[in-house]
């Protein structure tokens, strides 16, 4: 059923595509004809692929270690209310703040390489996991932790069978709402001081020097990383949560 959604919609796009190329009749906005013969030039010579690989190593390494550090951390808060008290305040502050003035900083500090890039991904997806892991965690009820503390389970069986299952989902919604960020992010980095990347692709190979149907061919390559994010986080949200989609 979601496979004839997606198929509808993106039938959908392309003849609102092809209609708008029509009543435009501009070579700034080509019709999807001639984006999708160039989309698969580009990727049979390599030189797409290359910059598409380049940027999911990117996005792909800055949520894992979004996940590795801000799991634990989440849910450490959200076990302990002394620890949620004391670290509150600074996530109170800097949660709000656009990350991604940042990236100067982060190319100073870490250099022009991929380093830069994954660390500042990483940061911003941090937040943004962090925050849902502690209030899932600490919205468990406390009659549940008592049955299971009932029968000798100690702090690391209540983290292994209650608190990481029950944020488990928690994660996963985290990752759908932060996928569509990562790509954004992930497009503006590689803007600047960077050879390699859909980014670079798209502003510097492409839109400077006015090949306009390999802009469009580099925005729906960056489009289908993101949609291969999102379809990967339902996949594995399917194998390590399967009661989610359990029939009532």
């Amino acid at each position: 059923m979601r496979w004839r959604q997606l198929l509808f919609g993106l039938l959908s796009f392309l003849l609102l595509w092809q209609a708008l190329a029509w009543i435009l009749s501009n070579p700034v906005f080509p019709p999807p004809r001639v984006v999708l013969s160039t989309f698969v030039a580009e990727v049979a010579n390599g030189n797409l692929t290359r910059h598409f690989l380049v940027s999911a190593w990117r996005v792909v390494a800055g949520i894992i270690v979004a996940l590795l550090l801000g799991v634990p951390a989440g849910l450490a808060l959200g076990q302990s209310r002394r620890l949620n008290r004391l670290f509150s305040p600074l996530i109170y502050l800097t949660y709000p703040i656009p990350k991604v003035v940042l990236l100067p900083v982060f190319l100073l500090l870490l250099g022009v390489g991929d380093t830069s890039k994954i660390a500042l991904l990483a940061l911003i997806l941090f937040f943004q996991i962090l925050v849902v892991v502690r209030d899932e965690a600490s919205a468990i009820r406390p009659e549940l932790l008592m049955s299971v503390r009932s029968l000798g389970a100690g702090r690391l069986a209540l983290f292994r069978f209650v608190y990481l299952p029950a944020t488990i989902p928690a994660v996963f919604t985290a990752l759908r709402v932060s996928v569509g960020t990562a790509v954004a992010v992930l497009f503006f980095t590689e803007s600047f001081a960077t050879t390699s990347g859909l980014g670079y692709y798209i502003l510097i190979q492409s839109w400077g020097r006015v090949a306009y149907p390999q802009m469009y061919a580099g925005v729906v390559a960056l489009s289908l990383l993101g949609l291969i994010l999102y379809y990967l986080t339902d996949w594995l949200e399917q194998c390590l949560a399967p009661w989610r989609f359990l029939a009532p």
